[in-house]
């Protein structure tokens, strides 16, 4: 047996996550949000890249002096398609409509001004809002305030029945019970009964247990249930109307909007969640005068390809998208026509092999973002519904739960249709599901049991 050592020349080939690579992945799993702060601080980082500026009837164009054959340039990175769109439609943001919204403190100030002018009543009502939560309620004890301001505690219940009949009505209460009495004693509605039941039997009203609050007031079921349903339209909550200062609202901007014309449908990416990035003209300038081998140069070198890949990777993710998105409307064309009830069942693996695109891809272009359509807002994770075996075929679990939520608003209030009987009707239109898939749906669709459903 010989051995020994030797060289041999051996080809093979494997795939490599080079650092371009990642970021074209991380854009593309980026929703808006994520993307434009992660192009900020690439700006910040890359003095190259700036948003692109949109000028009225004028197309942005390079200089046409300059030294650089920059469309060669660009073109060996393949940036396709990244050119100026003029658009017909006018985009407008109707956030910069609204300076700043009104919070329920500045709310609750404003008409404490107009209603109280005695410097100590106004400094007592002051504390008071001060104290009220965004939902509306007091949280500080009438004597830590009584203490806090060395007042009598009288006066500072006077003042705190001022703040309640402000506007939103309710607010200024210490608890539930409370505000729902300052809001029927507004609208003149608070009698015995309703304020027993109040008092005594809330819990009874949130399980609809008519019978128990029947026999315990002694009167009639149909009188508690007109009271119930009183109860239920007040509001638990009159400060939730109202932005607070720990809100951290994200608006939805939709990554595509689809558009129905003629009878056909119109895909359009949407450049306000993915800002069209250009070069600095000042550094290709730099670029022309300085000499090749100087350090200046090699630094704006290495940041004119990152900037490049950067623009490329961006494309990249909006090409995807919307090949993701022709993909399901060409699949889910019915939906889009008829509506929920006709949603087919989709898998990701359908719409990669229809793009040629690996799965994971797909899921990385559907997750977070989302698209106007004439129907409405939907996240692209909308479109892929698990299926239901029907002996007609298969149907998707989001037409089934429409077909669910139809028969519940259809079905008699006073006998309204248990789990078990739901089931039974599916079946009876040859679609297998059963009475725990159904309780699960309804769970999903925040429609109560058949119990807390019943009206007398």
């Amino acid at each position: 047996m010989r051995m020994g050592f030797e060289l041999a020349l051996k080809q093979t080939q494997k795939l490599v996550m080079t650092p371009e690579l990642r970021q074209a992945i991380k854009l593309l799993q980026f929703n808006s949000y994520e993307l434009n702060e992660y192009l900020e601080t690439q700006m910040e980082s890359n003095p190259l890249i700036e948003r692109e500026i949109k000028k009225d009837k004028e197309e942005v164009s390079l200089n046409e002096k300059d030294d650089i054959d920059w469309k060669e340039y660009s073109n060996q990175y393949d940036d396709i398609s990244y050119k100026k769109i003029n658009k017909d439609k006018d985009e407008y943001n109707y956030e910069n409509f609204i300076t700043k919204e009104e919070s329920l403190k500045e709310h609750l100030i404003f008409q404490l001004d107009l209603t109280l002018f005695n410097d100590k009543d106004k400094l007592i009502g002051t504390i008071i809002i001060e104290s009220i939560d965004s939902n509306g309620y007091l949280k500080s004890s009438i004597e830590d305030i009584v203490s806090y301001l060395n007042v009598d505690e009288g006066r500072v219940m006077n003042v705190l029945e001022v703040i309640q009949t402000f506007d939103p009505i309710g607010v200024g209460a210490r608890d539930l019970k409370e505000c729902l009495k300052i809001q029927l004693k507004n609208e003149k509605k608070d009698n015995e009964d309703i304020l027993a039941i109040i008092d005594n039997h809330l819990e009874d009203v949130a399980s609809n247990r008519l019978n128990n609050i029947s026999k315990e007031l002694d009167i009639s079921i149909k009188r508690v249930q007109d009271i119930c349903d009183i109860i239920k339209s007040l509001e638990p909550k009159p400060g939730r109307g109202f932005p607070s200062d720990d809100d951290d609202i994200k608006y939805v901007k939709p990554d595509v909007i689809l558009e129905e014309i003629d009878g056909e449908y119109i895909i359009r990416v949407n450049d306000t969640t993915a800002p069209r990035l250009i070069i600095n003209d000042f550094y290709k300038d730099m670029l022309n005068k300085h000499n090749e081998h100087n350090n200046a140069s090699k630094f704006i070198n290495n940041k004119l390809n990152s900037a490049m890949w950067l623009i490329k990777s961006i494309e990249q993710r909006r090409m995807t998208i919307f090949k993701v998105v022709t993909s399901i409307v060409k699949y889910q064309k019915s939906f889009f026509d008829k509506g929920q009830k006709y949603l087919i069942p989709l898998t990701l693996k359908e719409i990669a092999d229809d793009i040629d695109m690996h799965e994971s891809t797909v899921s990385r272009a559907t997750n977070g973002k989302y698209v106007q359509t004439p129907r409405g807002l939907f996240e692209l994770k909308y479109f892929f519904s698990s299926s239901i075996k029907g002996d007609s075929g298969d149907i998707a679990s989001t037409g089934v739960k429409s077909m669910l939520k139809d028969l519940i608003e259809n079905e008699n209030i006073k006998k309204p249709l248990s789990d078990q009987k739901i089931s039974n009707i599916f079946k009876e239109k040859d679609i297998n599901i059963s009475r725990r898939t159904i309780a699960k749906y309804r769970d999903e669709l925040n429609i109560p049991s058949s119990s807390k459903r019943r009206r007398y």
